[in-house]
C-alpha cells in the first residue's frame, strides 16, 4: 500500500495543473527546440538547417497552445461549450430525424437518391 502511495506521489508531480506551469513547460520546450535547431544548423549548413531551425521553433507554439489549452479553467471552459450544446439540443427538437423523412444532400452521395440513405 505505501509502494503505491510513493507512485501516486510521484505521478503527481509530472501532471501539468496550472497555467504558470503551462507557461513554464513551454518555455523549456522553446529551449530544447533552439538548442536543437542549433545542432541542426551545424549537422546542415545552408537552407537545409534553417528550415530544420523553424520547424523545431514552430513546434513550441504547437506544443504551447496545446498545454495552454489543456489547462483552461472549468468555468471558463463551462461558459465557452454550453452555447453551443443549447443551440445544438435546441435544433434537435426542431427538426427530429426519422426514416421517414429524407435529409438534405450530402455530400459524395454519388448517383443514388438523395433521400436513400441504402450503402452497399
Amino acid at each position: 500500500m505505501k509502494l503505491r502511495t510513493a507512485a501516486q506521489r510521484l505521478g503527481r508531480l509530472f501532471v501539468i495543473k496550472t497555467r504558470w506551469e503551462a507557461w513554464a513547460v513551454t518555455w523549456a520546450i522553446a529551449l530544447g527546440a533552439a538548442e536543437r535547431g542549433k545542432h541542426y544548423l551545424a549537422i546542415y549548413p545552408g537552407a537545409i538547417g534553417w528550415m530544420f531551425f523553424a520547424i523545431c521553433c514552430a513546434v513550441v507554439f504547437v506544443a504551447g497552445a496545446k498545454l495552454l489549452d489543456a489547462t483552461r479553467l472549468e468555468p471558463e471552459l463551462a461558459r465557452v461549450r454550453r452555447p453551443a450544446l443549447v443551440r445544438a439540443s435546441s435544433r434537435r427538437l426542431r427538426q427530429p430525424l426519422s426514416r421517414n423523412r429524407p435529409t438534405a444532400s450530402r455530400p459524395g452521395a454519388g448517383s443514388g437518391s438523395r433521400s436513400s440513405r441504402h450503402t452497399d
